[in-house]
């Protein structure tokens, strides 16, 4: 089976009268997109795709998938990829949230390769993957952390933002010791993030691991010492 053409077209309607044109070029120019924007703020799109998905279930897993590449692949404004990754972590598909998903998810990191898209799906999407089966998900994302794509490797750092008592710690130090030392603004803002919340589980074994690598950049090292006196 293929996409659901009704939900695609409720989803682009529904934006389409929610355009606000005066906001629009703001959104995109800070967004720095070279995709414009409808000008739909999160709350008013949210109303929206609760309503749509509401109104249009998806009956298999083959078609949700499908309807997810389609919004993504085929949109033209930022808004309709955000409505794509609402799609794909809509409660009533949290069943299909498995490893399988994350070939999908991982052409969306690496073709939106932008930190609005990659920080919902490698926190919101893959996280939770990772932690409902970790002997499959481990492997792949150790292969990210040292993966050309900046992305990958960003997701690979963050994903477990948010695990707290869950974080792998060795997948996590693994992630950041592979990307210690690269100068990307978003992978040492990622290190500094991901370090910094594990610090509201883990304070002790945080303030250890920076003072054990003195190479971590300065912005790592701010961010992960943040909220710690």
């Amino acid at each position: 089976m293929g996409a659901d053409t009704a939900l695609i077209s409720a989803v682009r309607t529904g934006l389409a009268d929610l355009a606000d044109p005066v906001r629009a070029p703001a959104m995109q120019a800070y967004m720095k997109s070279a995709m414009p924007f409808r000008g739909v703020p999160k709350p008013q799109r949210s109303v929206l795709m609760k309503g749509v998905l509401s109104a249009h279930p998806l009956p298999d897993r083959v078609t949700f998938t499908a309807t997810v590449r389609r919004l993504w692949h085929d949109a033209e404004f930022r808004e309709e990829r955000y409505a794509a990754i609402d799609l794909s972590g809509h409660r009533a598909y949290r069943g299909w949230q498995d490893p399988g998903l994350l070939g999908l998810y991982e052409e969306m990191i690496v073709g939106g390769a932008w930190w609005d898209y990659v920080d919902e799906l490698a926190i919101r999407r893959v996280g939770p993957i990772l932690r409902g089966d970790r002997a499959a998900v481990t492997p792949r994302l150790l292969g990210w952390a040292t993966d050309p794509d900046r992305w990958r490797r960003r997701t690979a750092v963050i994903c477990q933002v948010s695990a707290k008592e869950d974080t792998d710690r060795v997948l996590l130090t693994a992630a950041v010791e592979a990307n210690i030392g690269d100068p990307d603004f978003f992978l040492r803002k990622g290190i500094g993030w991901a370090l910094r919340d594990y610090a509201r589980t883990a304070p002790d074994w945080v303030r250890t691991f920076v003072t054990d690598h003195p190479d971590l950049s300065g912005l790592s090292t701010r961010e992960a010492l943040k909220h710690l006196s």
